[in-house]
């Protein structure tokens, strides 16, 4: 038997306390038991998100989260502004299409942030526009777009900002309340270190006021009903149940580390992802402003990525992701979100160095692993 590593963006490895939670015989979710163990989960969350408010949970993916900010806070024609650097901020696009709404396409190059003064010009231009639509970690480019800076164009009185934080929230620092983001959603498959299944949203008050006057239908994520029964500890349907047991057991080892720590180690992670990408001569998929939930890498010319992926999967037992679309073939992605410490990092570095070798390329065992280690030595100093 060879041990499998999963170094993905999502899902990824669960804990054993989190899987031994999800395992709890099965109990009914319009009990007083349930009731205490989902309220005790909604209270880590409201932490993690860094917000006062309800976060809602969902039974569905994050993709489920994404498609309720949608339906409960527009009316059709409205018209709103999407930030399309990647492949989700392609799905804020589909999603917006099909509910008749009016979205104005800012294309960004894949790999590279916004820029806040592109958004500006739009704002100037479409004096309509009701939301901005926008990744804070685009997975598929592994690319960290500046939230915070476009918070201050639309806190108080502007559109509403939109963000999915399916590879950031629990990565790094992105307070809902603080930075005046009016939407914010993820799923349980990421940083929560649970198996997929749950969809996250939070709402501030004055997206939670226009939830009142939206008139695009909604049924199953109609979030004014969830807020009702959840903040009763269940939900408005049958929820996740077993989820919930383990999603309440992740927030317990996030608080018993330290949200602060999380983040660190995270953002540590990457850092040595990247040096030992760089000392091995590889490229980065997003140089300028890269996501701490996983390091985009380009494959040397000639090389075909997905032989590389295959290889890696298939004979050393290692996943990690490809590259989506016009990167398919070209990029690898290797995720540091979630349950993974320094010791993952140098098995995927070693992994990466001798499936290179493989392939051709004339790699110096050791170097990148040296390099990732100069940085992942920051934790015992």
């Amino acid at each position: 038997m060879i041990k499998q590593y999963l170094l993905a963006p999502g899902p990824t490895p669960i804990p054993n306390e989190v899987a031994l939670a999800m395992a709890e015989t099965m109990i009914h979710h319009r009990t007083p038991q349930f009731n205490k163990i989902f309220l005790e989960a909604r209270d880590g969350l409201r932490e993690l998100f860094g917000t006062k408010n309800d976060v809602i949970v969902l039974a569905s993916s994050g993709t489920g989260a994404m498609e309720a900010a949608v339906t409960n806070l527009f009316s059709p024609g409205e018209k709103v502004l999407v930030v399309n650097g990647g492949k989700f901020g392609e799905r804020w696009l589909e999603i917006s299409k099909t509910f008749g709404l009016d979205p104005v396409d800012l294309k960004v190059e894949w790999g590279k942030p916004v820029a806040v003064e592109a958004i500006e010009e739009k704002l100037k231009e479409h004096r309509d526009i009701q939301a901005i639509m926008v990744q804070a970690s685009e997975t598929s480019t592994t690319t960290w777009h500046p939230v915070e800076k476009i918070a201050r164009l639309t806190k108080n009185d502007g559109p509403l900002l939109i963000v999915d934080g399916v590879t950031a929230v629990g990565v790094k620092k992105v307070p809902m309340d603080e930075w005046g983001v009016d939407a914010l959603v993820t799923g349980s498959q990421k940083a929560l270190m649970l198996p997929p299944g749950l969809g996250l949203i939070a709402l501030s008050d004055r997206a939670w006021a226009r939830t009142a006057k939206a008139k695009l239908p909604r049924f199953y994520f109609n979030l004014n009903l969830e807020k009702k029964n959840q903040q009763k500890g269940s939900g408005a349907f049958t929820p996740a149940v077993s989820l919930i047991f383990g999603l309440r057991a992740s927030l317990e080892l996030m608080r018993k580390e330290g949200l602060d720590r999380v983040y660190a180690r995270h953002e540590r992670m990457a850092r040595a992802t990247r040096a030992a990408a760089k000392a091995l001569g590889m490229k980065l998929l997003a140089p300028e402003s890269p996501s701490p939930a996983a390091t985009g890498i380009w494959t040397p010319p000639g090389m075909n990525a997905d032989q590389l992926l295959d290889f890696f999967r298939d004979k050393m037992q290692i996943t990690f992701a490809e590259g989506q679309d016009q990167l398919r073939g070209k990029a690898i992605r290797i995720a540091h979100v979630g349950y993974l410490g320094a010791f993952d990092v140098v098995t995927a570095i070693a992994a990466l160095e001798m499936g290179l070798r493989k392939f051709g390329a004339e790699v110096k065992f050791g170097q990148g692993v040296a390099a990732a280690e100069e940085i992942l030595m920051e934790t015992l100093n």
